[in-house]
């Protein structure tokens, strides 16, 4: 797998201009001849056939196509994005982009969250959601698709759910199917493997997890059943300071995810070409090196902007409050700079507007040692700035 720069990447996209279509493997030799160090590892998803490299492209916050060029031209064939993504603009960025490639040569996950209790018209609604995402990505099928951000394993083991998810796979909608969780993942995964049905997990996973063994031995069971795993939020939200002010070393936090072999692939939201370069760079040598494992150590205790979603403070809460979601999308925008993600992810959970005024002072103990009411008072007014002003 060759190096792809700027510089590179202009090149390629100068031979474009006059038509040419390449496949991945094709493109990558228009940057220079790779060598045996250069390729990228693949690995297998679980039992559903699929084989990706180690490195994926999550989508969701690029807007730029030819961004999606340069990613697949460098070997990249496995794309996420989601019903919700950029309100649909994410979907319908990829499927412009692929609209005109061989279908053989890209993988493409999308996701459609539900409300929870599910409603009683819920396959109505959530059959809709697949067709309208179809739509978008002008595709037939995805080859992944997840019910999104899950909480709970009752929302997995929802026989209605289940069955809705079955049937998007007998009619070929949806090649395999699976679920995405920030939350609670050894219980979910357990949960997975008990119905027999999901395929596929995508969960954050990185170095700062406090119960991460617990987490391993659990995707480990998973592993074992024949779930696929694809791994996103290994760059804790990608800055190495509370503040948000001090980009994490990327290409640590891939290779540290990395080590766990059940990790099929990794899902970076990498939104330049530089970025893509790095994380490019890493997947051509996975393994850790010294300095890179003392860097990972130092930060193991320091606070930073990712959630754990240990949900402790959801009962210390007195309106009980979504708590982690609200830190997720305060890390969305002072980690990843990217308000209007914020705005997205806090629409979803329909707060109210008189939040945190029934508390005199907030007694939440964070484990993690999130100032929690001072954050929630830094994001929520994002709910109030219009998308105009949001980039």
């Amino acid at each position: 797998m060759a190096n792809l720069n700027r510089r590179n990447f202009l090149r390629i996209s100068a031979t474009a201009g006059a038509g040419a279509l390449f496949m991945p493997s094709t493109a990558a030799s228009l940057v220079n001849k790779a060598s045996e160090t250069d390729k990228i590892e693949t690995r297998k998803l679980g039992k559903t056939g699929i084989e990706l490299p180690i490195l994926s492209m999550g989508v969701m916050r690029a807007d730029n196509p030819n961004l999606l060029r340069a990613a697949y031209r460098s070997g990249i064939v496995h794309f996420d994005t989601a019903h919700g993504y950029q309100n649909g603009k994410n979907e319908t960025l990829v499927g412009d982009f692929f609209k005109d490639k061989p279908r053989n040569s890209f993988v493409v996950a999308t996701k459609a969250k539900a409300r929870y209790p599910y409603p009683e018209n819920i396959e109505e609604e959530f059959t809709e959601m697949l067709k309208t995402s179809l739509n978008r990505l002008q595709m037939d099928y995805v080859d992944i698709f997840y019910l999104h951000a899950v909480g709970d394993s009752k929302e997995i083991l929802d026989e209605r759910m289940l069955n809705i998810l079955k049937k998007f796979k007998s009619e070929g909608k949806a090649c395999h199917i699976g679920f995405s969780t920030h939350a609670n993942k050894p219980e979910l995964i357990d949960a997975a493997i008990q119905s027999g049905v999901f395929e596929v997990i995508l969960l954050s996973y990185n170095f700062k997890l406090k119960n991460l063994q617990e987490t391993d031995d659990a995707i480990a069971r998973g592993a074992a059943a024949g779930i696929g795993f694809v791994a996103m939020k290994t760059m804790t939200g990608g800055v190495e300071d509370a503040e948000g002010k001090k980009k994490i070393n990327a290409q640590a936090c891939l290779k540290w995810a990395w080590q766990n072999k059940h990790i099929t692939t990794i899902i970076p939201g990498f939104t330049n070409y530089d970025e893509l370069d790095e994380c490019l760079a890493a997947a051509q040598q996975p393994a850790l090196n010294t300095p890179e494992k003392e860097y990972l150590a130092g930060l193991s205790k320091q606070e930073m902007l990712y959630c754990q979603n240990c949900r402790q403070c959801i009962d210390q809460c007195k309106e009980k409050l979504p708590i982690p979601d609200i830190m997720r999308a305060y890390m969305y925008t002072y980690g990843y700079k990217y308000p209007a993600l914020s705005k997205e992810t806090l629409s979803e959970l329909q707060l109210p507007d008189t939040i945190c005024s029934s508390c005199n002072g907030c007694t939440i103990n964070c484990p993690s040692n999130f100032n929690i009411s001072q954050k929630i008072a830094a994001i929520t007014p994002v709910l109030k700035v219009s998308n105009d002003f949001l980039a």
